[in-house]
């Protein structure tokens, strides 16, 4: 039998404590309820939403991006389905970043959809986090319930992150209404001719932006990346130092040939020991540090 959460009493919030972004859209919820702390004002607000079969690609991707941002005035918005969603909530409090869970139910325990996350809302709530809904408790999870929390998530969210989807995914449903609310879309590729990402793959060739990695997030976001210089290895040669030295950005090897004034001979030679050792890629003709 499951304990209850009784000590995070539900309340409405006034529209004055609405997410800043959600109140600037024409449609948005005449009211909120909550449950748990809001992350304050000065967080951007970044949601997650994928696959609810998220495969173990999914849930390695989300762990990696979110713990990245651990340092970061971000918090965690996503709907807390099964898959994706959950693994962005526990994503982020593994790393101690807000998270709040929006649901297409109200808040309440007899409520709570899905109810076999009870266990992760009891640890949002307990970690400092949130559930938000628009509903009135009591109130189960309906059809067209999804449509308009997902709608609340784009909406209060500076940028919508997007792990996996398929071509018929419900998160494509987040996806559009970030768009129509003019936020931005980033989504993570996917393995070529795999169902459960061609439709992240689709939002990339229609102008999603790309992530790789965290850095990619923090600079859509408008925040400073840091940036982590690795000390060089010990035995490298001295054209290969060159090199690293060098590549304080991404160059062509012709940029690259002029700054280290080195031969297109010991050039090669040391690029390739470089590649071979993992201390550079080559990404659309241009090197850059690994």
């Amino acid at each position: 039998m499951r304990s209850n959460i009784e000590q995070w009493p539900i309340r409405q919030l006034d529209q004055a404590e609405f997410p800043a972004l959600l109140r600037e859209v024409p449609d948005a919820p005449k009211r909120l309820y909550v449950r748990g702390t809001l992350p304050s004002p000065d967080r951007i607000l970044l949601c997650v939403v994928g696959s609810r079969a998220v495969s173990a690609y999914g849930k390695r991707v989300t762990a990696s991006l979110i713990a990245g941002l651990a340092h970061a005035p971000i918090a965690i918005v996503s709907g807390m389905a099964l898959g994706t969603d959950s693994e962005a909530h526990r994503a982020a409090l593994d790393v101690g970043l807000p998270t709040i869970a929006v649901l297409p139910s109200s808040c309440d325990d007899a409520s709570l959809y899905p109810a076999s996350n009870f266990p992760l809302a009891k640890r949002i709530l307990a970690q400092g986090g949130a559930l938000l809904s628009e509903n009135k408790t009591p109130w189960k999870a309906a059809i067209y319930s999804f449509p308009q929390r997902n709608r609340v998530m784009a909406a209060m969210s500076k940028a919508t992150l997007v792990i996996e989807a398929s071509e018929k995914s419900g998160t494509l449903i987040t996806v559009r209404l970030a768009l129509d609310y003019n936020r931005d879309v980033m989504a993570v590729p996917h393995e070529i001719g795999r169902e459960g990402g061609t439709g992240t793959n689709r939002l990339i060739r229609e102008g999603a932006l790309l992530v790789r990695h965290s850095d990619d997030i923090l600079e859509a976001l408008g925040l400073k990346v840091e940036q982590k210089q690795k000390e060089l290895p010990m035995d490298l040669t001295e054209p290969e130092a060159l090199i690293l030295n060098a590549l304080t950005e991404a160059l062509v090897k012709d940029e690259l040939l002029e700054r280290t004034e080195l031969s297109a001979q010991q050039a090669n030679i040391a690029l390739s020991s470089l590649l071979i050792r993992g201390l550079i890629s080559e990404r659309m003709g241009k090197v850059e540090r690994a």
